[in-house]
This record gives C-alpha cells, structure tokens and sequence, in this order.
C-alpha cells in the first residue's frame, strides 16, 4: 500500500530528523547545513524559516529528543517487563542491543553533544542537562515503585544519577574499545550493588 501524502513527515519533522542523525554521525560543528539540507530534502528558505540559525536547529533538536524519551526509549523497556528493578537493567540492556551491531560507533547522541558544545554553547547546555535530568526522572520513578524492596533511606536520585553514568560511561568505553566488555562490567557491578540493596531491604522488613 503505497502511504498517503498526509502520512508523510512534515518539513519541521524532516529538518529535525536529518539533522538529529547529522549531528549523531558527524558531529554539531562537522555538520554543515548544506548537508542538513539535501538530507532533509528541503530549500534553504523552509529551514530557515523554521529555524534562523543552525544553534537554533541544534535547540529544537534537543527538544525533540526530550519529546521522544519516552515513546522512542522508555515506553518499549515499561512493556518488557512489569518489575521495576528489572526495568533499570532492560534500559541498559537495550542501550547494549542497539549499540551493539554497530560495534558502538557514534555512541549516545546526548551524550556526544553534551562533550561538543556544552562549553561552547552555554545556551544549550540547560537543554543537554534537561535531557538527562529526564531520563533519570524515569528511573527515579521505577525506584520508587519498588517500594520496600530497597532501603527506605535510599536517596533514588543519587542512584538514577549513577545508573546514567554507567550507560554513558560503559557506552564511552565500549565506543573506544568496540566491544561491550567494559560495559557489561560496569553494568554488572551495577547489579551486584542492586543486589545488595535488595538483601539490606530485606533483612530490615525481617528485624521488624
């Protein structure tokens, strides 16, 4: 069946795709806008009509990454599983099972941004921040879930945030060595630790 032209991206969409994908393989500042264009397939005008300058593109971009967390990243680990321990390590797992193929070229698209232009661009910098801060806004909320089962004194965002910096730094490791041997290990010194969380929990319900 051949799609109808309403089923089609927008121009906005194609813009921000092109360049979301530009900005991942190539780098922001390798990346010309020319390129951006004949990958959008788009005139100059209806770019920068959009958006008057490529910062302004680099924004919207990670905008749209904060609108698509959840749908794109969240939304298939939530369906996976219903415990939400377990959901922390199907996130990391499924960092591992897309990056992976790729022998984890190009690694995490925020994350690379975040080394490229937070220093140079301090206006993007809150927009990389908010992306993270969403993403372990997530997590916070599976630990919480969890309820009893971990330390009542536990601060969960201090885990979340520690949880990220073991996909980014697992990820970052694994791009320099092209093999997933440093992020498997950091993941799973991250489940030991769980693990012991899960019997201190326990062992406190058991003396009550």
């Amino acid at each position: 069946m051949t799609p109808s032209a309403t089923s089609q991206p927008d121009t906005r969409t194609r813009i921000l795709d092109a360049a979301a994908r530009l900005f991942h393989e190539q780098g922001f500042n390798a990346t010309g806008v020319s390129t951006i264009l004949r990958e959008a397939g788009v005139n100059p005008g209806s770019l920068y009509n959009l958006f008057p300058s490529k910062d302004a593109l680099l924004a919207s971009v990670l905008e749209r990454y904060k609108e698509l967390l959840y749908p794109v990243v969240m939304a298939p680990v939530e369906a996976r599983t219903n415990d939400p321990i377990e959901r922390v390590f199907a996130l990391l797992q499924q960092y591992r099972d897309w990056f992976l193929p790729l022998d984890f070229r190009l690694g995490c698209p925020i994350g690379n941004l975040a080394l490229e232009v937070a220093d140079s661009h301090p206006e993007i910098r809150p927009l990389i921040q908010q992306n993270f801060d969403g993403w372990c806004g997530f997590v916070t909320k599976w630990l919480k879930e969890a309820g009893d089962r971990l330390p009542r004194d536990l601060d969960r965002d201090q885990v979340a945030q520690t949880v990220l910096t073991v996909m980014e730094g697992g990820l970052m490791q694994a791009r320099s060595s092209r093999s997933a041997s440093a992020y498997d290990a950091s993941v799973g010194q991250l489940r030991a630790y769980f693990d012991l969380l899960l019997e201190r929990a326990s062992a406190g319900r058991s003396s009550t």
